[in-house]
C-alpha cells in the first residue's frame, strides 16, 4: 500500500465560500500562489455558480483566467477544479479555461432540496450532460456526496444510500468520489465502516477521498481511520477556514496545516512545505481580518532535533 497522500486543497472555494466580508480578486489569487509555493498540486480555485447563490464567488470568471496564467500556479502544473452546478457553469468554466471540475450532490433529499433545489436523484440526471460534456473535454471529474455520515433536516445517514450515490457519480464518469462530513459529526469507526462498504461495492481506493469538518474535534482521527482503509486522499483547507451556508452549525474545514503535521508525523509523503504552508495559513487569516484558529497556525511545527516549533511567525 503506497505511504503517498494526496492534498485536495479547499481553501479558496469551500474555505472562503461563507465568508460575508468581500475577498479582493488580487488576494485570492496571491492566497492560491502561496498554496502552491508550499507544494500543494490539487486547489480548488472557485465555483461557477450564480453570483447571487455566493456573492463571495461571483469572480469566478475573473480569477481562473488569472491563475492560468500566473506562472507561479498554472505554470507549475497545479490543477485547479472547480465547482460547477449546471450546464451553465459549466460553459463559464469552459470559457474561463478550466480542465478540472467537481460536482456537488448529497446522501439525503433534504440536504440538496435545500442547496441546490433538487432531489438527489434529480441532481444526478442534471449532472449528466455536465459531466458528459466535461469527458468531451478531457477534463478530470470529481463527485462530491455530501452528508455522508449525517445529515442537519434528517439525521444519521447509513452508509448504504450514500454508497449507491457514489456508485451512481462514478457510472456519470467521475475519476473520484468524496464522502463529506458535512456537519462534522463523523466518528473512525464510521470512516472504516463507510470507506469498507464502498470499496466493497467496486470503487477502487484510489478514487475515494474523504472531506471532514473539524466541528466537534474528531477530523484528525477520522484522517486516520481513511489511511487504514486504504484511502489516500483528503480535503483540507488552510487556516482552518470554511463551512456551508446551507448547513446549519458546520464549522471549519479540516485545517491544511493540521493534516500535514499529522502525516508528517506518521511518515506519508505529500510534498507540502509545512513552514511555507503557515505563511498561507497567515496571509488568508489577515485577509480575512481574524486571528489564526488551527492548532499548528497557533504553536507551530515541531522540530525533534531541538525541541523547538517551528514555522511560527
Amino acid at each position: 500500500m503506497t505511504d503517498e497522500v494526496r492534498i485536495y486543497e479547499v481553501g479558496p472555494r469551500d474555505g472562503l465560500q461563507n465568508e460575508a466580508r468581500p475577498v479582493a480578486t488580487s488576494a485570492k489569487a496571491r492566497y492560491v500562489a502561496l498554496l502552491a509555493a508550499a507544494g500543494l498540486r490539487e486547489i480548488e480555485a472557485t465555483s461557477f455558480v450564480s453570483p447571487r447563490a455566493i456573492p463571495q464567488l461571483a469572480d469566478a470568471d475573473a480569477l481562473l483566467p488569472t491563475l492560468l496564467a500566473d506562472p507561479a500556479v498554472g505554470g507549475r502544473g497545479v490543477r485547479l477544479p472547480v465547482l460547477v452546478p449546471n450546464l451553465r457553469g459549466l460553459r463559464r468554466a469552459e470559457e474561463a479555461g478550466a480542465t478540472a471540475l467537481a460536482v456537488f450532490t448529497a446522501a439525503t433529499d433534504a440536504f440538496t432540496e435545500r442547496n441546490i433545489g433538487l432531489t438527489v436523484a434529480a441532481s444526478l440526471d442534471g449532472f449528466r450532460p455536465v459531466l458528459e460534456r466535461a469527458g468531451q473535454l478531457g477534463w478530470w471529474r470529481r463527485g462530491y456526496v455530501s452528508t455522508a455520515f449525517g445529515c442537519p433536516y434528517t439525521g444519521l445517514v447509513e452508509p448504504a444510500p450514500v454508497v449507491a450515490v457514489a456508485l451512481r457519480l462514478v457510472e456519470l464518469g467521475c475519476e473520484e468520489v468524496c464522502f463529506g462530513d458535512t456537519i462534522g459529526v463523523g466518528v473512525p469507526s464510521q470512516v472504516s465502516e463507510l470507506a469498507g462498504r464502498a470499496i466493497e461495492a467496486g470503487i477502487p481506493a484510489g478514487r475515494i477521498a474523504f472531506h471532514f469538518h473539524d466541528t466537534r474535534g474528531t477530523a484528525l482521527a477520522n484522517v486516520v481511520a481513511g489511511l487504514a482503509s486504504g484511502i489516500r486522499c483528503f480535503d483540507a483547507s488552510t487556516g482552518g477556514t470554511g463551512g456551508c451556508p446551507y448547513a446549519p452549525g458546520a464549522a471549519g474545514n479540516l485545517a491544511t496545516e493540521d493534516l500535514v503535521y499529522l502525516l508528517d508525523g506518521l511518515g506519508y509523503r505529500h510534498g507540502v512545505d509545512l513552514g511555507r504552508l503557515l505563511e498561507a495559513a497567515r496571509f488568508v487569516a489577515g485577509t480575512l481580518g481574524r486571528p489564526l484558529a488551527s492548532k499548528v497556525g497557533l504553536a507551530g511545527g515541531w522540530d525533534p532535533a531541538t525541541g523547538r516549533p517551528t514555522g511560527r511567525a
